[in-house]
């Protein structure tokens, strides 16, 4: 055979630039979270799963401390013009990003522009509900839905004499359950993470009691709070007398007091339902979940209660390639396996009416009803007025002045009474102040 050689020198020309060749930069997506522990793993994990996918975008996500923390970066960095492209924000924080004009980009406008399948109406409509336009446009994007549940200590509860089998279904169940517990817990009978979402927003939901006229907020910003009516001024009473003797004892604003559940401290414990991971991976005895407590002589209770957690928002002014990077990943976060998947492992409600429909024909929630407890909850009755969400302009600065309010009370330095009224009126005056900001 005889070779040509000037044909074997521009192949080797064409191997040698081939191999030197720069390999296509990827576009970069800022993923800026909130999730620490089991759920920080889940959202490296997702990170990883959707980069192994493909080539052409890679999710970076960075830890930026809590919620508030969280939003307050990703406020001040669209500021200074160097926001991330995706911010988890939790949901209190709504109005706050529907506000800022120009700082977001409605997720469905985004995927209609990528060229990316999006159906609104196939999202569980109590979550998307909440982050929708009054004409339900979509404008952020659920991931990390919850709901607030009670977790019980079954050990604790054989110990003091209390059938596991039955937890207490009231709140006057629960105050006499939690007296109980008390000779086998003398430091803490029942507490709660969160403790004006708990007590507060999710109690209103719960009894079909307004927390703010115009649908809590949901109907216009110009509310007004009405807190201080009969039903939250007795709960924080309750909470008050007992208290004095620990049968309640209280652990924070936010849920860095989770871990006396999962230690064993508070054998009664509401929170969250994304607490699963955590309780899973920490909790060295028998437990479990049920629906949030209720007092039996309001009429209508229990209502259905309302989503926590946290959705994702696609911050203004970036290029139309990182856009189609987004898109592409929220396709991915969409996948109805990927939904079961992540709601089977970390707790958080599946986003989907699909992943929904596939987990229960699956059987699975016979061998771990705890999961599906936050979704029965949800849909325990067809939203009202009252328990359909809430959108109040600066709820994150104002949950921080009701649990001022609440840590008065609770110290015994202000009534029930003075607390709530105050919580009201100095509410207002944030809500005001926040008018003020979006009318300019």
């Amino acid at each position: 055979m005889k070779f040509d050689r000037r044909s074997l020198l521009g192949a080797a020309v064409l191997a040698a630039s081939l191999g030197t060749a720069p390999a296509q930069a990827q576009t970069e997506i800022q993923w800026w979270h909130a999730m620490t522990g089991a759920n920080n793993d889940v959202i490296v994990r997702l990170a990883e799963e959707f980069n192994a996918s493909q080539k052409d975008f890679k999710v970076v996500p960075a830890y930026k401390g809590s919620y508030a923390d969280t939003l307050n970066a990703g406020i001040a960095a669209f500021r200074a013009g160097n926001a991330p492209h995706i911010l988890q924000v939790f949901e209190v924080g709504t109005a706050t990003m529907m506000g800022a004009r120009g700082a977001i980009k409605p997720v469905q406008d985004m995927m209609k522009e990528a060229g990316e399948a999006f159906d609104p109406k196939a999202y569980l409509p109590a979550i998307t509900g909440y982050y929708s336009t009054t004409k339900g446009e979509m404008l952020s994007f659920p991931f990390n839905s919850s709901s607030a549940v009670m977790w019980f200590n079954k050990d604790k509860f054989r110990q003091a004499g209390l059938n596991p089998d039955q937890p207490p279904k009231t709140w006057p169940e629960v105050f006499e359950a939690a007296k109980k517990l008390k000779a086998v817990s003398p430091t803490c009978g029942f507490s709660s993470a969160w403790i004006t979402w708990v007590n507060i927003e999710q109690l209103g939901a719960w009894h079909n009691t307004p927390l703010g006229t115009k649908a809590n907020g949901m109907d216009g910003f110009d509310t007004q709070f009405q807190i201080n009516a009969p039903l939250f001024v007795r709960h924080l009473q309750n909470l008050m007398d007992l208290q004095k003797d620990k049968t309640f004892d209280y652990s924070g604003r936010t849920n860095t007091g989770e871990g006396r559940f999962t230690s064993g401290e508070c054998p009664i414990f509401l929170t969250s339902s994304a607490f699963f991971g955590n309780v899973r991976a920490n909790a060295k005895f028998e437990w479990g979940n049920t629906v949030m407590p209720y007092y039996p002589d309001i009429a209508g209770a229990p209502q259905n209660s309302i989503i926590g957690g946290a959705s994702l928002w696609v911050m203004g002014g970036k290029k139309a390639d990182e856009y189609k990077g987004v898109a592409k990943f929220f396709s991915f976060l969409s996948n109805v396996d990927r939904q079961v998947k992540l709601h089977t492992e970390s707790g958080y409600l599946p986003i989907t009416k699909a992943a929904y429909e596939k987990v229960k024909a699956s059987g699975f929630y016979k061998q771990n009803p705890h999961l599906e407890t936050p979704l029965l909850q949800l849909n325990n009755k067809e939203p009202t007025q009252n328990s359909r969400g809430l959108r109040f302009g600066s709820l994150v600065q104002i949950r921080d002045i009701w649990a001022e309010e609440y840590e008065a009370a609770l110290t015994g330095k202000k009534s029930a009474k003075d607390a709530m009224d105050s919580a009201v009126s100095k509410g207002n005056d944030m809500l005001r102040q926040f008018e003020r900001t979006v009318s300019r």
